[in-house]
């Protein structure tokens, strides 16, 4: 008897006599109807029925609250048992870091949308791109003009599903319609591992991947991405062919001064942002190009007309939200409120400082001497802390990726980049408590020598 009693928890009890309750009731509502629907029978049913809607609310209240906790406990459970030993994947750069300062934000950065609002494909009809968001494009004007980080006048707005989508309607756009051959597109390696994918996933017969900008010397028409501060290595891009008939495509995904010093504003034909480095609203999927030739503007418009019918509106008004957030908290600075980008800076500096030490400690790793520049949006001297480590193994070490993966670390190998496999790119936006594993793993990280 002791042992069945044991077996029941306080939740069995209570769900016990929740339903006992309910039972009698029952009971006395389904009598008092067979007597008749005079006056007191009618308050009878009435106050019954209001008594089993209580206990089937505590009932549901209960159920709700134990599956809650339940599944808390399970969380818990999951990251504590995972500890420590638990592979840490920096291979794609997911922008978790930001994930702090915008729950700090709360509500501000929040936005209700009624239910009749994005009906229409239209956003502005007036306007040549005509999905684009009115208010988005306000935002991302002002963002730019506080930063000073790229020149916006004269140039039209093109809004895309993050900047991949850019990437493809820049290369519709730029690519002759009557050529014989495709035309080539090339960018500077190291180069971002996604632009040879993004540029051959669909095999058109209008453009093809050719590879390292500095080996390519072929004649007639091509299309170079020059993505400054660089990914993967942060170094400061700048185009490499240099010839009469190519094009040029700036990504400038990185040009924000949490990641590098803002010199001068960018002043290019061509420009490229993203929400998901910028404010790292990944999930949102926004991207914008600032252009200066009409023409490639609608080029790229109907590119993106005939791909997806437009952009997003939900998703335009939630990043015009956010870039206002941002634009306020450097503007409309608040006492013991850090604005974004000092929120943002502090974070990487304080993540390259201690990667630095780890990479020293270790004596098998190097990275890149990036140089101190004046910023003039913060007032600071600093070198450029990217968003991604480009880490070199030394010595016997052929494989870097194979190595950090032997100690439970993923990150992209050198070969994706047009790079060696002694390099690998490692992503530094993750949580903190990720990145801080990493780096004492990596620390710790010794080659036996043999005998």
């Amino acid at each position: 008897m002791g042992k069945f009693l044991n077996s029941f928890s306080t939740r069995h009890l209570l769900v016990t006599s929740l339903a006992l309750n309910v039972s009698l009731l029952l009971m006395v509502f389904f009598k008092t109807g067979a007597d008749g629907l005079d006056g007191v029978s009618l308050l009878k049913q009435v106050v019954t029925l209001a008594a089993i809607g209580g206990l089937l609310s505590e009932l549901h209240a209960f159920h709700r609250t134990q599956k809650t906790t339940t599944s808390a406990s399970s969380s818990t459970v999951t990251i504590a048992n995972l500890g420590k030993d638990r592979v840490i994947d920096l291979d794609h750069g997911d922008p978790t870091m930001y994930e702090r300062y915008w729950q700090q934000v709360g509500d501000k950065s929040s936005i209700l949308i009624p239910g009749w609002r994005s009906v229409s494909y239209l956003s502005d009809p007036g306007n040549v791109c005509w999905f684009l968001e009115p208010e988005f494009a306000k935002q991302v004007t002002r963002l730019h003009k506080i930063v000073r980080n790229a020149e916006t006048e004269g140039r039209h707005i093109v809004v895309g599903t993050g900047s991949t989508q850019l990437v493809q309607a820049l290369l519709y756009a730029l690519s002759p319609q009557d050529a014989k051959e495709p035309i080539n597109v090339v960018s500077a390696a190291p180069y971002y591992s996604c632009y040879p994918d993004i540029t051959d996933c669909l095999k058109s017969g209008l453009y093809k991947w050719a590879g390292d900008a500095r080996s390519f010397n072929k004649d007639g028409p091509y299309i170079e991405i020059v993505n400054t501060p660089n990914n993967p290595d942060g170094t400061s891009g700048q185009a490499v062919v240099n010839r009469s008939r190519g094009t040029l495509i700036y990504d400038l995904a990185y040009y924000w001064p949490q990641y590098t010093p803002i010199a001068s504003p960018a002043d290019h034909d061509i420009m490229l942002f993203t929400v998901s480095k910028c404010t790292g609203h990944a999930g949102m999927r926004i991207g914008w190009a600032l252009v200066k030739d009409l023409e490639i503007a609608k080029k790229m418009i109907k590119y993106i007309e005939i791909t997806t019918i437009g952009v997003s509106k939900d998703s335009q008004l939630r990043a015009a939200k956010v870039l206002t957030v941002v634009s306020d908290s450097v503007e409309h600075p608040k006492k013991k409120e850090e604005s974004f980008f000092d929120f943002g800076y502090s974070k990487m500096s304080e993540r390259w400082k201690l990667l630095k030490a780890a990479v020293e400690q270790s004596g098998l790793f190097t990275l890149p001497e990036l140089s101190p520049e004046f910023c003039k949006f913060s007032g600071k001297l600093f070198g450029t802390q990217p968003a991604f480590a480009w880490l070199k193994c030394n010595g016997p070490v052929e494989d870097c990726e194979a190595l950090l993966r032997e100690n439970k670390i993923l990150a992209r190998s050198g070969k994706h980049f047009g790079a060696s496999r002694q390099f690998v790119r490692i992503s530094m936006l993750d949580r903190e408590e990720n990145i801080g594993l990493f780096i004492e793993r990596l620390s710790k990280i010794r080659i036996e020598k043999p005998m």
